[in-house]
């Protein structure tokens, strides 16, 4: 179930104005009572266009305001006077939006920076005014033509959250909390699972005056590619993300081994977007205040060979560590694996 106030997906159905009519109409003034055409020409009708804003945060509002219309054109006046253009209709959209044509399937545009825009649904062309068809054989014509309709579009909105890293871990692993003690942030915290229903955002600044965005991305389960859980709407949130954060529950306090929750996270990830494992990574160890962690992280490295940072979430231990383990693979993104500090220090 989605929150009330975060809506990733939406349809669209954009209704483009029509063109005005072109005029007949002929100049009657005082002392020419036969004067030419003068018919003018009519507007051109609104288009429907869609752009970025950084200030809206989901499609909330096209959810509930799906039918989004523009003004039809002006038609065209005497005295060869052009109708008023139809008022273009611009819609705000979340960065990072995808747009889907609904009947085709193809995608029109992946919008990420802010004020960037896409011309969805345009106007018709107005009609011309009689005055075009005047010729010395035909002087009195009351040939015109109306103007053209708007065109119309239906359009699959999906958001994909625009974030440096993603945050990824299972139900009660500790993302959230993790991520309102090292950024701006402020998420849901409780100790049961699934407590936060949409990806949230946190900022975090360094020293160097540098800023990475993270999202936490709603506990994934096993079987999140297939539907299963949370995980599946949300998965695609993670494609944006340059690098990735693994946090696992390192004291096994839902009765999970550590090592399973790594390999199953990986092997969700891979199944919904193979590029996922070329992205740079940290693994987090989170609760590492409570009395299983300390052997279970040993454990993970023997198995594994990948070191962690030790961390918790309570006590607020490691968590520097963890903030320049952040920054360094911002840093490298793309540039393949980053690695951390030597076991022990």
């Amino acid at each position: 179930m989605k929150s009330r106030t975060f809506i990733d997906t939406a349809t669209l159905y954009a209704q483009a104005g029509n063109g005005g009519n072109g005029c007949v109409s002929f100049r009657r003034e005082k002392f020419i009572p036969k004067g030419g055409p003068d018919g003018g020409d009519g507007a051109r009708g609104g288009h429907v266009i869609l752009v970025a804003d950084k200030n809206v945060s989901s499609l909330i509002g096209i959810f509930y305001a799906p039918h989004q219309r523009a003004e039809h054109g002006g038609p065209g006046k005497g005295k060869q006077l052009h109708g008023r253009n139809g008022k273009d209709n611009y819609v705000k959209i979340p960065c990072g939006t995808e747009v889907v044509d609904a009947e085709t399937g193809e995608t029109l545009a992946d919008i990420v920076d802010d004020g960037e825009e896409l011309l969805l649904a345009s106007g018709g062309k107005g009609g011309r005014g009689n005055c075009h068809w005047k010729t010395s054989t035909h002087q009195a014509p009351r040939e015109h033509t109306d103007g053209t309709e708007g065109q119309q579009r239906t359009v699959r909105l999906q958001l994909k959250i625009v974030a440096d890293i993603g945050l990824v871990g299972f139900p009660n692993a500790g993302k959230s909390s993790i991520l309102g003690k090292i950024s701006d942030a402020h998420p849901k915290v409780g100790a049961y699972p699934f407590t936060t229903l949409n990806p949230i955002i946190g900022t975090l600044e360094f020293e160097d005056y540098s800023k990475l965005t993270v999202a936490d991305i709603p506990g994934l389960i096993e079987g999140a590619h297939e539907g299963v859980g949370l995980g599946h709407a949300f998965l695609r949130h993670i494609e944006r993300a340059a690098a990735l954060v693994y946090v696992l529950d390192m004291a096994g306090v839902d009765g999970r081994t550590p090592h399973d929750d790594y390999e199953n996270l990986r092997e969700e990830l891979e199944y919904h977007d193979p590029e996922l494992m070329n992205k740079p990574s940290v693994v987090v160890a989170n609760k590492m205040d409570l009395s299983e962690a300390e052997s279970n992280r040993d454990e993970f490295f023997k198995k594994t060979g990948i070191e962690t940072i030790a961390v918790s979430a309570v006590t607020g231990d490691g968590l520097t560590d963890l903030r320049n383990a952040i920054h360094s693979i911002g840093l490298a993104a793309g540039k393949g694996h980053v690695g951390f500090r030597e076991r022990g220090t």
